[in-house]
């Protein structure tokens, strides 16, 4: 078996051991170490509960990421419609060009007909028969007069399409580049948003002692454990039961050989990704191309009932749709958390579900 299989493997065995943990009703998630038992030995003490100070601190961290994703999301959002409208003004500056080359020959055409006109100087049809000397000849003649000024009408008639095509595409040209500018200003407000949240988060963070950022990233692990075990005893699993589907299975695939990889605001890949670049990349590689943020994939994806959700399929978080995460069966999601995290496993119900939609439907 080769390096990369081998690797694949130790992921996708790394996958069934986790969501096997994740699918027992009341257990706790992804957490590095477990919580102490209060029965395993007399000098056992339960966890201490939160300070009040720290839980602020957790909350106000949960906010800034928060809103470091809604920027990231209206970042990677406008830099999609950069590059459509870039794609849109190169191509209306090809036809641009071919309809000035169309128009000047058009324009060599009309000016051949013109001097040719004037060679026959121009009389009108009845000053011609009147001055013929042979009427048989003249009717001969008329026929290809009339024939050259259909022609003529038609060559004027196709100049002025070309013109007003040329003028068309002008016009749409002057409107792409004017949203593209707004794209371009888009594009740096959210990325100087999501700047400030990170830097904020990372501040506030790096103000904790060591022993307070332990105490953190439990408080952290605890609150999504806890959201995950209310959400399984709900019974939602033993509901749960589709199979994923061909695409679906090499999206998880994809999704599975990503673990351990960076989160980095705006990344696609193959280094590092965000939510949303994970998830589009991941059906890009099955085959089955869907849009590139969270919010447009749950505008444009078909909408599924989570009791009907199947591995493959993607899980919409938050009311604002700014997080997304892959389903990868047992209750169990991979997804790209946040900055200063990595592509990694979690409980499906550790975050609010906002709906469910599956890209291959």
């Amino acid at each position: 078996m080769g390096t990369g299989k081998r690797g694949l493997l130790t992921a996708a065995v790394t996958v069934v051991c986790a969501v096997t943990v994740l699918a027992v009703p009341g257990t706790a998630f992804a957490a590095p170490t477990p919580t102490p038992s209060t029965s395993a030995s007399p000098s056992a003490s339960p966890t201490p509960p939160p300070s009040k100070d720290l839980e602020k601190v957790r909350e106000k961290l949960d906010t800034l990421y928060h809103d470091a994703a809604v920027a990231t999301d209206a970042y990677n959002a406008a830099e999609e419609r950069t590059k459509e409208q870039s794609a849109r003004i190169v191509e209306l500056a090809k036809k641009i060009v071919e309809g000035q080359q169309k128009l000047e020959r058009l324009k060599n055409q009309a000016g051949a007909a013109a001097r040719a006109q004037y060679r026959t100087g121009g009389l009108p049809p009845t000053a011609q028969f009147l001055l013929s000397d042979d009427p048989q000849e003249f009717i001969d003649g008329a026929g290809t007069v009339l024939n050259g000024q259909r022609a003529t009408n038609k060559l004027i008639a196709e100049m002025t399409r070309t013109q007003k095509d040329l003028q068309s595409y002008a016009d749409d040209a002057s409107a792409q580049w004017q949203k593209l500018e707004s794209n371009r200003k888009a594009k740096a407000a959210a990325k100087k948003k999501i700047k400030q949240q990170i830097s904020e988060a990372e501040q506030l963070e790096s103000r904790l002692e060591k022993k307070e950022q332990e105490r953190l990233a439990e408080l952290e692990q605890q609150a999504a454990a806890q959201a995950q075990t209310k959400w399984l005893d709900t019974g939602i699993l033993d509901e749960i039961n589709g199979k994923a589907s061909a695409q679906g299975k090499k999206a998880v695939e994809f999704a599975t050989a990503q673990l351990g990889k960076p989160y980095v605001w705006g990344a696609e890949g193959p280094k590092s990704y965000d939510c949303s670049g994970l998830t589009s990349q991941a059906w890009l590689n099955a085959g089955h191309p869907i849009p590139r943020t969270s919010q447009e994939q749950w505008k444009q994806l078909k909408h599924v009932d989570v009791e009907d959700m199947r591995p493959g399929d993607l899980i919409i978080y938050f009311d604002d749709a700014s997080h997304v995460a892959m389903y990868v069966g047992d209750g169990a999601i991979i997804h790209a958390p946040r900055p200063g995290r990595t592509v990694t496993i979690a409980g499906a119900g550790s975050m609010p579900i906002l709906g469910v939609v599956r890209p291959d439907a």
